[in-house]
């Protein structure tokens, strides 16, 4: 999956206000018009397209998604809006594959946003005081270098100072060359335990996948239950995201979105390319954009946790870290501001809550904009003339300026 980017331009600083609007229990009403006879759709319950004729905001986010698709030149577009949990509107376009009609229930790889709900079982378990976030992980990780100095929360907000697999040029290259390999974690992590650490734990900023994988461990060791039955009990079931589902193989639940990329140089299906590398095993997850608005919703409102949480998980204390050393690049080791930084498993950018996975052909995003409870969900497909980057993001945005042109999403 692509490491978080810093913002293009300075985004609005929204965080400390999230809190206390919750906490307040007082957010503003929006300006967004959601029919009133429409009733909460939650998850996958009838993902299907909003029934026309479109009125109003419903038919402006459609016609907006339309044109990106145009002019991204991307294959499929699948959408969903929804306000305080309303639907404002559902929608797909394009093609899933040649004479394949792109469907709102089509199931897709969500990549990341398994981080996010992760990222909230945690601080579950915290309140639930079966485990600390800053407990060191030698009880439960003895294998991993420095693991006296390495806390859950270090591994949550990418602050534990160990390399990035993904952005490694060996495994790229084993990636690239065998698409369909499955990896296993311990292969996976032998690429970041063959580097020293970018910088003392704790002490700094980067991303890497390789946290997860750490943590996903730790979770399973400390309660005795496999990642996906956890996740499941504290976070995705709570949701309702009955299409968000884990698999131990490449499977993809029907309907599927196939996915194109030209990654090695020729157009080529990538619907199919093991995902094993992304993340632990348990975590590699398939989702749907209704379930995807729902995770945004409930991740993003901080639904499941305490607000004391909450806080939390907009800045687990990674704001001001990210500083370039000797020994980490600035291309690694990023700024972490109040306008965008790693939350707990989110990304926080000006006053949306967000995650962004982007790989093998798949484009996503789910983000969350508490002060007005707007959810935006977007998956998107290439074509061969599709550029490079997440255009299910470039969607959201354009969308989101349109439904809060105040509030850019623009991580």
């Amino acid at each position: 999956m692509t490491p978080p980017t810093p913002p293009r331009r300075r985004v609005r600083v929204r965080a400390a206000a999230l809190g206390a609007a919750l906490l307040a229990l007082a957010l503003p009403s929006t300006s967004v018009a959601v029919p009133q006879e429409a009733a909460p759709r939650h998850g996958s319950e009838a993902c299907d397209r909003t029934p026309g004729p479109l009125t109003g905001d419903a038919r402006r986010v459609l016609d907006i998604a339309r044109k990106a698709r145009k002019d991204l030149k991307l294959n499929a577009v699948l959408l969903r809006v929804t306000v305080d949990g309303r639907e404002l509107v559902t929608g797909a376009l394009g093609e899933s594959m040649t004479g394949v009609p792109a469907e709102p229930d089509m199931h897709f790889r969500a990549g990341s946003v398994a981080f996010a709900h992760i990222g909230t079982a945690l601080l579950r378990l915290v309140e639930q005081r079966r485990v600390g976030l800053d407990d060191t992980v030698e009880r439960w990780l003895p294998e991993v270098p420095r693991a006296r100095e390495i806390t859950l929360r270090m591994l949550a907000n990418n602050t534990s100072g160990l390399h990035d697999y993904v952005t490694d040029p060996a495994f790229g290259a084993e990636l690239t060359a065998h698409p369909f390999k499955h990896w296993t974690p311990a292969e996976l992590l032998a690429f970041p335990f063959s580097h020293d650490f970018w910088y003392d734990p704790g002490t700094n900023w980067s991303y890497s996948h390789a946290n997860y994988l750490l943590l996903i461990r730790a979770l399973e060791r400390i309660t005795g239950t496999r990642i996906d039955r956890l996740v499941h009990e504290l976070v995705t079931g709570p949701l309702g995201l009955r299409e968000t589902r884990n698999s131990f193989t490449p499977e993809i639940p029907a309907p599927v979105l196939h996915a194109f990329t030209s990654d090695r140089g020729l157009y080529e299906e990538s619907t199919y390319w093991n995902p094993s590398w992304t993340t632990g095993p348990g975590a590699v997850i398939t989702s749907t954009v209704c379930d995807m608005a729902r995770s945004a919703q409930g991740i993003g409102s901080g639904e499941l946790i305490s607000p004391r949480s909450y806080r939390v998980l907009l800045n687990p204390g990674t704001v001001g870290l990210g500083t370039p050393t000797a020994t980490c690049p600035a291309t690694i080791c990023l700024k972490q501001t109040e306008e965008w930084h790693f939350g707990l498993g989110v990304i926080v950018a000006g006053g949306w809550l967000l995650q962004n996975p982007s790989f093998s052909g798949y484009a996503a995003i789910q983000a969350y904009l508490p002060e007005k409870r707007l959810a935006i969900a977007v998956s998107a497909t290439k074509t061969a003339t599709t550029a490079d980057g997440n255009m299910a993001q470039s969607v959201a945005e354009r969308i989101a300026a349109a439904l809060a042109p105040e509030d850019p999403l623009d991580p």
